[in-house]
């Protein structure tokens, strides 16, 4: 049985009519049998997903999708078994991603761009600084200065504003074409994500759904790491597989794929 906590929450609700699940509440579910999933949405579960990994509990977690954020609204949405991103890339048909590029050109890999110049600092919002008990200064200032130790290039910080500062020209993908960025890097955000897709290497210093595709060893920063076309494209085609739309979230369409290529 799938069991989510919040009525109000209309993604959760269409998830939990597409599982035929149910309401409760944390008090009730976390002393019932190991077998009832819960549905979360929001890195501020943290102490329930704390909780989950603790007891082994499945839980099932909903945020922003990986491609397709330029809109002004939301219309895409990951779905993650027992964790916050995706963390293992499967082989899966390549229809779903062939279909997003077609709507959306700017999630198509068309190579990686010419070496830029400067060097992006994607900085982490409050919620994963919460949630990974960290602060987004301390943060800044140790990534600053191990980045220095191992190149001279000009460091530009990005922070995360609303929604509506973050499309359209205030876009990442325009940011990475202006300021001639040379790589990204970033705690956890979806924006290492978008750089590979826009032909820009980027770097993570935390579990990410493109850790396949990016390096974590800032030393290596005038190294960065830039997968061929073919690797690019089974994870492209995987991260399509692990989001989906309000429809899909509805009527069943997620969840069976989750299990049908079994998505962690």
């Amino acid at each position: 049985m799938f069991y989510a906590f919040d009525h109000e929450d209309a993604i959760m609700k269409d998830f939990v009519i597409g599982v035929q699940g149910s309401y409760s509440d944390w008090e009730t579910v976390k002393n019932s049998h190991k077998d009832n999933a819960i549905i979360l949405r929001g890195m501020g579960n943290r102490k329930i997903i704390n909780k989950c990994w603790e007891n082994k509990r499945d839980f099932y977690y909903i945020d922003t999708g990986y491609m397709g954020n330029l809109g002004k609204h939301k219309w895409l949405h990951r779905v993650v078994k027992n964790n916050v991103q995706h963390t293992t890339p499967k082989e899966v048909p390549e229809d779903r991603y062939a279909t997003l590029h077609s709507r959306l050109p700017e999630v198509k890999f068309n190579g990686w761009k010419p070496e830029g110049k400067n060097i992006l600092l994607v900085t982490p919002s409050e919620k994963p600084c919460k949630f990974y008990n960290i602060t987004r200064n301390d943060w800044i200032t140790s990534t600053t200065e191990t980045l220095q130790k191992y190149t001279d290039r000009k460091i530009i910080v990005r922070d995360k504003g609303p929604r509506r500062s973050r499309v359209r020209a205030n876009s990442l993908y325009s940011q990475l074409d202006k300021d001639e960025i040379y790589a990204v890097v970033t705690y956890q955000s979806i924006a290492a994500i978008e750089s590979v897709i826009h032909g820009v290497p980027a770097f993570t210093t935390a579990p990410t759904a493109a850790d396949t595709v990016t390096l974590k060893d800032l030393s290596k920063i005038e190294n960065p790491l830039k997968p061929d076309t073919a690797q690019m494209r089974y994870w492209l085609n995987w991260i399509a597989y692990c989001q989906y739309s309000v429809n899909e979230l509805r009527d069943g369409t997620a969840i069976k794929i989750i299990k049908d290529y079994n998505l962690q």
